[in-house]
C-alpha cells in the first residue's frame, strides 16, 4: 500500500513538496515504516540525516503512533522531528 507522509522540519528538506509517498507491505508497522523512511531519505536525499528520522514521532490526525502500531490504511501521517528551542 501507498503512504503519504508530510515532512516537518529538517526532514523538510528530503523533498521540496514537503512529503514523501511510500509502498509498504499490507500489515506493516510504525517501526518497519520508520526504517523505509530512514533508507529512502539516506539514498534520494543523502544531505538530509537520516538518522533523524529514529528519532522523530510518527502521527496521523490524532495521535502520536508508536512504533508496535500497524500503519493506518488511507491516512496521510506526519513525521515530527524533535524540537530544541529557547
Amino acid at each position: 500500500m501507498k503512504v503519504r507522509i508530510a515532512l516537518y522540519g529538517a526532514l523538510r528538506e528530503a523533498d521540496p513538496r514537503g512529503y514523501l509517498e511510500l509502498d509498504v507491505p499490507p500489515g506493516s508497522t510504525i517501526a518497519q515504516l520508520r526504517e523505509l523512511l530512514a533508507a529512502h531519505v539516506r539514498e534520494h536525499a543523502p544531505a538530509v540525516n537520516a538518522g533523524l528520522v529514529r528519532i522523530s514521532a510518527f502521527a496521523n490526525a490524532e495521535e502520536i503512533l508508536h512504533g508496535h502500531r500497524d500503519v493506518p490504511e488511507g491516512q496521510e501521517l506526519a513525521v515530527l522531528p524533535p524540537v530544541s528551542g529557547g
